[in-house]
Parts: structure tokens; C-alpha cells; sequence
């Protein structure tokens, strides 16, 4: 959902027992890793509008997320500044990066769109080049790149001629690069908020954009004749499950393991989600599709370990 400084000062000097940090693994494997499966339902079968469908849920996650702090006698009191610097991170993550996706899924299976949405670390690595005191990749990086986009390629083989008429592929490639390009900026705008405070602030100021743009495309005339059951028990599951147990299991984790570990998810979600999607039907699964997931998952090592590791990490868009 959004990217989030390394609390290692904050770290607990009590070390969980081992099968609550696997419990903490398990939530955040299992919970984004499903997501995309839900996030296809909603979006292909159920038809939800995904502009107030996205938007609805994150308005709810944040707000929910805001009350931790305040609970706490924490301020949400910030500068100005700072909330346009949010409120800038926020455009990119959720009113671009979240609506891309639900609407690439529109058509998209759930296991193809987790595959290109892996893609993310790898548009870092390329735009982070030309950011200003960005990161210069070195030949490992470079070859992660290729081998990276090769895997795209490769598991989009059987759809390239087919993408002049249906390029719904293209929004999710979108959507992790602008996920990429709003990691970018959080990364490198100074800003001393408490996590859970920046995090839930996003969420509320991307939910509110996103609604806003389902109103300007009509979208709530949509609601009536889709606010099916299914699509109900959808957004419980990504509010539930996605925005708010994988959140905070994340948040968790970052307190008692290393941001590496932590950043296993990146490599574990694709699976899964293929996985999840093959089970239910709803992903064909073949060659191609599992060398592209071998082929993109080894660019995105190569690319992340280009350099030492980071002090921050990136969310799902879901």
C-alpha cells in the first residue's frame, strides 16, 4: 500500500517466540496473496466499479488505521507541507496505482496480474536512475532488467498480438510503475510521521480521490444493479484481510525481523496467487506462465540486491 521506513529503532529488545513470527509470515503470504483473486471476482465477475470500489474500502482501512494513533493521544496535527507531500504520495500509490489495477483485472487473471505487479522492484531500479540522487545500477542491476522485462515478455508471450485489442495487461503494468514512482517519492521525501499515521492518512486521502473519480465517471449509478452478496463479501475479505490483518501482521514483522525478511513477500505472493488462481479455476496455468514467473522473480533478485538492502519497503497495491 504504500512505502514504509525501516523501524529498526524501534525494534522490540523481547524476541518473539518463533511460531509468532511464522504466524506473522503466514498473514502476509496468505492475506496479499489472495488478494488478487478477490480484487478478480469483484472485478471481472461481479463488474464492481473499480474507481469507488477501490476507494470506498481504502477511505474505511484508513480511517480504521487512523484511530490506533489517536487511541494512543498521538496528533494527526502536520504541516502543510507534509500533507501535501502525503497527499502527493497518495495520488500515485492509490488513485493511480490501485485504480490501474482494478481496472487492468477487469480482464486480467489473478495470477497473471500478481506476476506483472512483481514487476515493481524492477521499475524502481530503472527509474531511480534518473531520480535525482538516485541509485546507479551496476551490471548485476542492468541484467536483472532484462532478464526482469524478459519475463514479462515471456509470460505475456501468447497475448502480445492480441494486445492492440485488449491492452487491460498494459494497466497493470501501469499500476506498478506508478506504484514504483510513489515508492520513489516517499522514499525521498524527509517526513517524521509515525508509520500508522502515514500509512492510514494515505489510505484516507487515495480512497477520497479515488471516490471522487467514480463520481466524475458516474460510477455510483453502477452500485445498485452490482451490490451483489459476492461482491459484499469481496470487500469485506480486501478490507479485512488485505488492507488491515496484512497491514498490521507487516508493521508487526518490521518491528522484530530485518526489512530483507520481511521483503520475502515480493517473491512468496506471485505463487501464491497463481496458485490460489489455479485452484479456483480462474488462472490457466502452463509453461510460459510458470517460466515467466521463474524468469521475473530472478530479475527482481538481482535488482534488489543490486544494492544494500533498503531502509524502507513497498506494500501491495491491493
Amino acid at each position: 500500500m504504500r512505502t514504509m521506513r525501516d523501524p529498526a529503532d524501534e525494534r522490540s529488545h523481547v524476541t518473539p517466540p518463533a511460531w509468532a513470527i511464522a504466524l506473522g509470515f503466514a498473514i502476509i503470504f496468505l492475506s496479499w496473496g489472495t488478494t488478487y483473486l478477490a480484487t478478480s471476482i469483484a472485478m471481472k465477475e461481479e463488474h464492481m466499479p473499480p474507481a469507488l470500489f477501490g476507494g470506498v474500502r481504502l477511505c474505511m482501512a484508513g480511517t480504521i488505521l487512523l484511530i490506533v494513533p489517536l487511541c494512543r493521544g498521538q496528533s494527526l496535527r502536520l504541516t502543510g507541507g507534509e500533507y501535501f507531500r502525503l497527499l502527493l504520495v497518495s495520488w500515485c500509490l492509490f488513485l493511480a496505482a490501485n485504480f490501474l489495477i482494478n481496472v487492468g483485472q477487469q480482464k486480467v487473471h489473478s495470477g497473471v496480474a500478481a506476476i506483472l505487479i512483481a514487476t515493481t522492484p524492477l521499475w524502481m531500479g530503472l527509474f531511480g536512475m534518473f531520480w535525482p540522487g538516485g541509485e546507479r545500477l551496476s551490471w548485476r542491476g542492468w541484467l536483472g532488467l532484462v532478464i526482469g522485462f524478459a519475463g514479462i515478455i515471456l509470460t505475456m508471450f501468447d497475448h502480445v498480438m492480441d494486445l492492440m485489442n485488449d491492452y487491460y495487461p498494459l494497466f497493470i503494468l501501469a499500476s506498478a510503475a506508478a506504484w514504483a514512482v510513489g515508492s520513489l517519492l516517499s522514499r525521498h521525501m524527509a517526513m517524521k510521521i509515525p508509520h500508522l499515521t502515514s500509512a492510514g492518512l494515505q489510505m484516507l486521502f487515495g480512497g477520497a480521490s479515488q471516490v471522487t473519480l467514480g463520481t466524475l465517471l458516474g460510477e455510483w449509478h453502477q452500485l445498485p444493479e452490482h451490490f451483489t452478496p459476492r461482491a459484499i463479501g469481496t470487500f469485506l475479505y480486501l478490507l479485512v484481510a488485505g488492507s488491515l490483518m496484512g497491514f498490521v501482521a507487516f508493521n508487526w514483522l518490521l518491528g522484530h525481523v530485518s526489512v530483507a525478511k520481511v521483503g520475502t513477500y515480493a517473491y512468496v505472493n506471485p505463487v501464491i496467487a497463481v496458485l490460489v488462481g489455479w485452484c479456483a479455476g480462474e488462472t490457466q496455468v502452463d509453461y510460459l506462465l510458470l517460466a515467466g514467473i521463474a524468469v521475473i522473480l530472478v530479475g527482481v533478485y538481482l535488482v534488489r540486491g543490486d544494492h544494500e538492502p533498503s531502509k524502507e519497503i513497498e506494500l501491495e497495491p491491493d
